[in-house]
């Protein structure tokens, strides 16, 4: 159930010279959930975010570390999850991007009870998609991830994957203060109508990473997951290529990022396989250079002195075994538009809000001209309805000055084309990054029967109205 996510460098050191294709893609053992289920305590914890030499930062956190828990589960294998609440407000848990039954979603009012301080709540659901997912609250959400409650989930194909080691990198994004604490002031109604609450440390699985040891030779499977508040990485591997293999935990075709930048918005992940063909003993930076003139140094990929394990990569595929997803019938769709509006714009001025903009309201963006704040209510009036097994094609309008990663509850969309040319790959996702004026078409079978949370990733703008509610009846 549980995993460290890092393999030591003392460890790396020993591994032989002569290891065997064979013996490298062994499968990971099983480690299907009891029936009894596994308990995760919502606590609060102190956690070494800024790394060794520095004090301790009292954070909120799952089982105490930040991140929580690797969660590790198996395709169509029943798991029971208990979230005990030990905070001093309510919460839930949310299975980001687990195609569940509604009223396992986590979201307060509208699928759940809150869970009260002192109680529990038991999530039950069958995972039907292999790959990499993430588990977060859903009440407010904004200050309970932004103090660490956060944590990965794999769910595990049947068959092993051929790779060398399967690697998970969570990165979050803290903003602390001279003391090393999180600094006060979430929900700051200037940031919430521009790029969110952006912090000023970077961590890499719960601390700043010097270095993620590596041997030459060796094929990894790299997860990435953005656990952050509003922070949009763009990653580049120095003196590596890396290949996209799955996003948002759904295979796609194999195919090397855009320009060798993998962008990665708030609650997205990416699937990446790497060869490793850097040079024993030597270090190759990755760098987040998203933020115009603010690069910096995520870490370093760090190859250990050992000859290489394989003169050459290896020859199995890098293709994963595609998930059971229901294929949109796009001649027989049926359409609807939906606009994300208002925000801070260059002149200073909202627009696009009709008039909701005081701040009484809260509001600082809308969809369709209304606002939905906060983190889900009892009462929420659907935007759109969808009968059951119906095709969908939606079309995002981005018509602010703002990025926005839209994320879709209880469904993966097959993207199929942005600002009119078509997205390549066989692309499903759901988290989609738009850019500043972006406009995206999405299809997907409206399955899952439910009111589904429509809503931005970056917290703020989440809180402040970027929200809305899909009902599949």
């Amino acid at each position: 159930m549980e995993s460290t996510c890092r393999l030591s460098r003392r460890s790396l050191l020993q591994a032989g010279a002569g290891l065997l294709l064979a013996k490298a893609f062994e499968p990971l053992p099983a480690r299907a959930l009891e029936r009894s289920g596994r308990r995760i305590l919502a606590t609060p914890a102190r956690a070494g975010l800024a790394g060794p030499g520095h004090a301790k930062t009292d954070v909120w956190a799952y089982d105490g570390m930040v991140p929580g828990p690797l969660v590790r589960l198996r395709q169509g294998v029943p798991a029971r999850l208990i979230i005990e609440n030990r905070l001093d407000q309510e919460t839930t848990v949310h299975w980001h991007g687990i195609r569940l039954p509604n009223p396992m979603d986590g979201v307060p009012g509208l699928t759940q009870p809150p869970i009260k301080p002192g109680e529990s709540f038991a999530y039950e659901f069958t995972p039907p998609d292999a790959g990499t997912f993430w588990y977060h609250p859903h009440a407010n959400s904004l200050e309970q991830l932004g103090r660490g409650l956060a944590g990965a989930v794999i769910v595990e194909e049947g068959e092993p994957v051929a790779v060398d080691r399967d690697l998970l990198w969570l990165l979050a994004d803290w903003r602390l203060n001279a003391q090393g604490e999180i600094a006060a002031g979430f929900g700051n109604r200037m940031e919430a109508a521009m790029s969110g609450r952006v912090g000023n440390t970077v961590t890499l699985n719960g601390s700043v990473s010097k270095e993620e040891p590596m041997r030459a030779g060796e094929r990894v499977r790299l997860r990435l997951v953005n656990g952050s508040l509003a922070r949009v990485m763009a990653l580049r591997f120095e003196g590596h290529r890396p290949v996209v293999v799955a996003v948002d935990g759904q295979p796609c075709e194999p195919h090397e990022p855009e320009g060798g930048r993998i962008l990665l918005g708030p609650a997205m992940r990416i699937d990446i396989a790497i060869d490793m063909q850097g040079q024993p003993g030597r270090r190759y930076r990755v760098i987040d250079d998203f933020y115009d003139g603010l690069s910096y140094g995520v870490t370093e990929l760090a190859y250990s002195e050992n000859p290489p394990i394989r003169a050459h990569p290896p020859d199995a595929p890098l293709s994963l075994p595609r998930n059971p997803l229901p294929e949109p019938d796009l001649a027989d769709a049926e359409r609807h538009e939906l606009t994300l509006q208002g925000g801070m714009m260059g002149g200073g001025g909202m627009a696009g809000m009709g008039g909701m903009m005081g701040t009484g309201g809260g509001a600082a963006w809308a969809i369709n001209g209304m606002s939905m704040t906060g983190d889900g209510h009892v009462g929420m009036e659907p935007a759109l309805t969808f009968q059951r097994g119906r095709s969908v094609v939606l079309r995002l309008r981005n018509e602010t000055a703002w990025w926005h990663p839209m994320h879709l509850h209880g469904h993966s969309t097959l993207v199929l084309s942005r600002n009119g040319a078509p997205v390549p790959y066989r692309q499903w996702q759901d988290t989609v990054l738009m850019a500043p004026r972006d406009t995206v078409e999405i299809a997907f079978v409206a399955d899952n029967p439910g009111d589904w949370m429509l809503h931005c990733h970056i917290m703020d703008h989440q809180m402040a109205g970027l929200m809305t509610v899909l009902r599949v009846a």
